[in-house]
């Protein structure tokens, strides 16, 4: 028995893996910063290299990451590809309860409106 009176349960070894991953890929500045930018509309990697000053290989880099844990998608556009949010619902969520979260151990942040809601456009409506 735990502490708290449950009994206590061995941890799920490949769900421990695979929040760790999703977690991994929230950690990383670059990539929040590539989310925020998504979060506005679809862009490609010439446009995330413009806005964040970075080399075209990082931003591949955090892409194919981002990717892989299936929170940005692309679509295919001649020799370009458009990268978009894939579940803009549910990373607001998260981004919600971060902030919650931090709010409630003193360090009151937000991370970015496009984040909390998604469907706000870059010049600030919302989209119908």
């Amino acid at each position: 028995m735990s502490m708290n009176g449950r009994a206590s349960r061995g941890l799920d070894g490949v769900a421990g893996e695979l929040y760790a991953h999703l977690f991994q890929a929230l950690s990383e500045p670059a990539r929040l910063a590539i989310l925020q930018h998504l979060a506005s509309g679809e862009h490609r990697v010439r446009d995330l290299v413009d806005h964040m000053g970075v080399a075209q290989s990082t931003v591949s880099k955090h892409l194919r990451f981002l990717a892989e844990c299936k929170l940005v998608r692309a679509r295919p556009d001649g020799r370009a590809s458009w990268y978009s949010l894939a579940q803009p619902e549910q990373l607001s969520t998260v981004i919600v309860a971060t902030e919650e979260l931090l709010g409630a151990t003193g360090t009151h942040m937000s991370l970015c409106a496009h984040l909390r809601d998604p469907q706000i456009t870059t010049n600030g409506t919302k989209e119908k």
